[in-house]
């Protein structure tokens, strides 16, 4: 049952991802899908086609045709949602990618009806697919669609305006699949750009496919210093962006505040580990601000539920349902921020524009998987009596684990849904009043793992 995730499927090829789980999971998922045809991706890792033919197995079991799209980012996946092949509409998509997990991973992202198929959903899944005989094989149901071309045409249509442009480009794909349509895109729209990385290789050769970790991103800056005036690096399936300028890395949140600009009193979502700044100044645009919980598939939801124009992560997951259709992609993203310099927008000066804070990255602290919650739960106990040395609280948040506000910032700690951690993340106006955070919250954590 461990490789039945918060958000999606995920473990490692062979010891758990293998011929039985993987044809019961496509047997499974067949049921829970209406329409007629599936239409399945996957990355770049060399066991992804082998997981392809286990799944079709299962969906043909299962009654369902399975449209084959081949080796894609999972933007890409998430796009054949919304088009017509020829007549068929696709009902569901799933794309085979272990994301930036390292290379023996690999799992899938489910999307049935438009929507992340996610938490209990998959869970239950898990469930049935544990006690599930393998379905014998039928005969093969596969039709293949070109859904890259698709794509890049869209893309490089809906932004002929950056056409030419004068600034200097470079980028690095990770040896992910961002490099399947960034190519393309780039040529046909005439931009100066040096990549690096581009060719597919689900080894990862050169570096781990994870742009939220800074050491995967030194040759990236090394190659802006001398290159180039942007920067931006993919995850392995291209649904995650960083974005380096000469005088910063600019975190997701920090993207948000500068997409937003050119929308017209947007609602925006933020994760509960976004920083204070941006909401505050989101309210000061006469924006509305939502702080949700973290997780691509959490805020694809929400952002359905509250019609919102963009959403974030710190990470890098960015939605835009602004001119698109509100799920993550790098790509996208990526043009949607050329578009800015396009328009004459100094990155670095708007940045600059802003309060300034300490925030730490986000800190793990290692638990186990049965005792994650349950030490969130005492934390919130404890908090309705603290120590009389801990910092005065304004008020708390507890969409997603606890989110404190103290008079000069903030500190979070809630449980991964992924692995076995809590995070942590602290905000001030000062490093010194930010450690005063974080020491006061670990001391918390440490009475509530005792307590246990």
């Amino acid at each position: 049952m461990s490789i039945y995730r918060e958000y999606d499927i995920r473990g490692i090829y062979e010891k758990e991802l293998n011929e039985q789980s993987v044809v019961r999971i496509g047997y499974a998922l067949a049921s829970k899908i209406d329409g007629e045809y599936v239409a399945v991706g996957y990355d770049a890792r060399s066991h992804s086609p082998i997981l392809f033919e286990y799944l079709v197995h299962g969906l043909n079991a299962g009654g369902k045709k399975v449209l084959d799209m081949g080796m894609v980012p999972t933007p890409v996946n998430y796009f054949a949602n919304y088009q017509d092949w020829d007549g068929i509409t696709t009902s569901a998509s799933i794309m085979i990618t272990g994301s930036h997990n390292p290379s023996e991973y690999n799992g899938f992202k489910i999307t049935v009806d438009k929507s992340p198929f996610f938490s209990k959903d998959i869970y239950a899944l898990g469930r049935e697919c544990e006690t599930m005989d393998l379905p014998a094989k039928v005969k093969r149901d596969v039709t293949k669609i070109d859904a890259v071309t698709r794509y890049i045409d869209f893309l490089v249509h809906e932004f002929q305006h950056l056409k030419g442009m004068d600034t200097r480009i470079v980028y690095d794909c990770g040896n992910g699949v961002a490099g399947v349509v960034t190519e393309d895109i780039f040529a046909q729209l005439e931009l100066k750009t040096k990549g690096l990385y581009v060719d597919p290789d689900g080894t990862f050769p050169n570096h781990h496919p994870d742009p939220s970790d800074e050491h995967n991103l030194e040759d990236i800056k090394k190659l802006l210093e001398t290159d180039g005036d942007i920067a931006f690096a993919y995850d392995g399936d291209a649904d995650r962006i960083a974005v380096l300028t000469h005088k910063n890395n600019i975190k997701g949140d920090m993207m948000a505040l500068l997409y937003s600009m050119t929308m017209d009193k947007p609602t925006v979502i933020g994760e509960v580990k976004c920083s204070q700044v941006m909401y505050d100044e989101l309210e000061r645009r006469g924006a509305t601000a939502i702080m949700y919980k973290t997780g691509h598939s959490n805020l694809k939801v929400k952002m359905k539920e509250t019609d919102a124009d963009l959403a974030c992560e710190v990470s890098g997951h960015i939605f835009f349902k602004n001119r698109y259709f509100g799920y993550d992609d790098a790509i996208y993203a990526t043009l949607r921020m050329l578009e800015l310099i396009h328009d004459k927008i100094d990155l670095d000066e708007e940045l600059a524009k802003l309060p300034k804070v300490f925030s730490t990255e986000e800190i793990k602290v290692e638990t186990t998987e049965s005792e994650k919650f349950k030490i969130i739960d005492a934390v919130k106990v404890l908090l309705k009596n603290p120590p009389a040395s801990f910092p005065t609280i304004k008020n708390i948040i507890d969409v997603d684990g606890v989110r404190i506000n103290f008079e000069n910032g903030w500190g979070l700690v809630r449980a991964s849904n992924t692995t076995p951690v809590l995070v942590t993340r602290f905000e001030s106006t000062s490093e010194e009043t930010a450690k005063l955070y974080e020491k006061a919250i670990n001391d918390l954590i440490l009475e509530a793992k005792n307590s246990l």
